[in-house]
């Protein structure tokens, strides 16, 4: 027994003494990964960039390809760390929707670290592939094509001007239409476009009567001077075109007309513009008509020095519907839209919420997942207006009080709400 004990020190020194030898020291630091083109920033780039910012699209400049992206690199990374581009104000989490081009705290520091490192472009056979633009129009080539026969010439200064351009296509037969595209023949002067359909030949006539040797005519309101018969919906920079789903499109009736309305905001010198509008036309049977809902408020007055007043509106929806879009709309002073539903069973269902707002960005918002709404259902809207000498965008020195208008320097409250009517049936009427 007592060399068992005397032994046992010696080898717990033993296997002290070895695992000294064999324990790892201190791990050498992990070297920071180096952020590329090729792995980090091409997908980021192609995913919320390019549509806008390709050959020929209403962006300055084009992002395809590395060359472009590297020349960019630190206008990239400023204009993301501020989060003006890219152009998306909904608020995450609050409703779902297609084409979500925001970046996450994430990407904004990875583009950051990437021009701080010289833009970097990495093993070139690992970058995806660059979206191809093949036609300047987003969905390819149109069916139709509707332009003025002539530039409309924007004065240097003064106030903005809603120009209705009545296209000379009448059309002799029911029209569904899937999609429609503008292109902006000017961008520096086009702030937003809206397409109404006239079914009486009233714009024709306000045409004639209000001929001032260019393009179009111009309402002293500002809106289109008649009570259209329908609408196609709008464009603002930012805004994606896309198809209605499968068996849905818009409906022109026989002997209708499109009026184009353009926005021109001036720009301090001479411009002359010509705005395209492109068709799509539905190739499948359609079973129910996409319709526009316009939640309006025209009897918002907001105060000269309130740097928070609220407006809303609520709507009762009249019957069983679905909801796929959603766009709000405000001018300068506008700081918030949030639209929600509410239910008969006290549900409620987020829409869209812009806590953001940004008059350069007006986007319709297309929900992920379309939302049924039955007879009965509210939604409400809720609006916040910064009208104080503190808002860098308020147009009045010293702050006045502010109404509805149709000038940039007024004010609007506006959602518009994309439904179609769960009891429509099309094709089983007409079958």
């Amino acid at each position: 027994m007592t060399r068992i004990y005397n032994v046992l020190p010696l080898a717990l020194s033993v296997v002290a003494l070895s695992a000294a030898f064999i324990a790892p020291g201190p791990k050498a630091p992990k070297r920071p990964k180096t952020i590329t083109y090729a792995v980090d920033v091409a997908p980021i780039i192609n995913r919320s960039c390019v549509a806008c910012h390709h050959d020929g699209a209403v962006a300055p400049f084009s992002l395809v390809g590395y060359d472009n992206a590297k020349k960019w690199a630190n206008n990239i990374a400023s204009i993301t760390q501020t989060r003006v581009m890219p152009p998306w104000k909904a608020v995450h989490g609050f409703g779902e929707f297609k084409d979500d081009r925001q970046l996450s705290d994430q990407e904004i520091a990875l583009l950051q670290k990437w021009s701080d490192d010289g833009a970097p472009r990495g093993d070139r056979k690992k970058e995806p592939k660059s979206p191809a633009f093949t036609s300047a129009w987003p969905l390819g080539e149109p069916d139709l094509v509707l332009k003025p026969d002539k530039p409309f010439h924007v004065d240097a200064e003064g106030d903005d001007v809603y120009r209705n351009f009545v296209m000379k296509n009448t059309f002799d037969h029911p029209v569904w239409v899937k999609a429609m595209a503008i292109r902006p023949g000017d961008p520096k002067v086009v702030h937003h476009v809206i397409t109404f359909i006239d079914s009486y030949g009233a714009a024709k006539k306000l045409e004639d009567a209000n001929h001032d040797g260019q393009e179009g005519y111009s309402t002293s309101g500002g809106g289109v001077g008649f009570m259209p018969s329908g609408t196609l919906g709008g464009w603002a920079p930012g805004n994606a075109t896309h198809e209605t789903p499968e068996g849905i499109a818009y409906l022109i009736k026989p002997g209708s007309t499109l009026v184009i309305q353009v926005h021109y905001h001036k720009t301090g010198k001479p411009e002359d513009d010509l705005t395209q509008c492109g068709l799509y036309f539905a190739k499948e049977p359609i079973t129910k008509q996409m319709q526009l809902n316009w939640i309006f408020n025209f009897g918002i007055n907001i105060p000269a020095g309130d740097k928070a007043h609220e407006e809303s509106r609520v709507r009762t929806v009249p019957e069983d519907v679905t909801i796929y879009s959603a766009m709000p709309h405000m001018h300068l002073l506008g700081r918030s839209m949030k639209a929600q539903v509410e239910f008969a069973d006290g549900t409620v269902k987020p829409l869209v919420w812009v806590n953001d707002w940004d008059f350069r960005w007006q986007i319709s918002y297309v929900l992920k997942e379309p939302m049924h709404v039955p007879k009965g259902s509210k939604i409400r809207v809720e609006a916040v207006y910064d009208n104080s000498a503190g808002n860098p965008l308020n147009p009045n020195r010293p702050p006045k009080t502010v109404t509805w208008g149709e000038q940039t320097t007024d004010e609007m409250f506006l959602l518009i709400v994309g439904y179609t009517a769960d009891h429509q049936d099309i094709a089983a009427a007409q079958s």
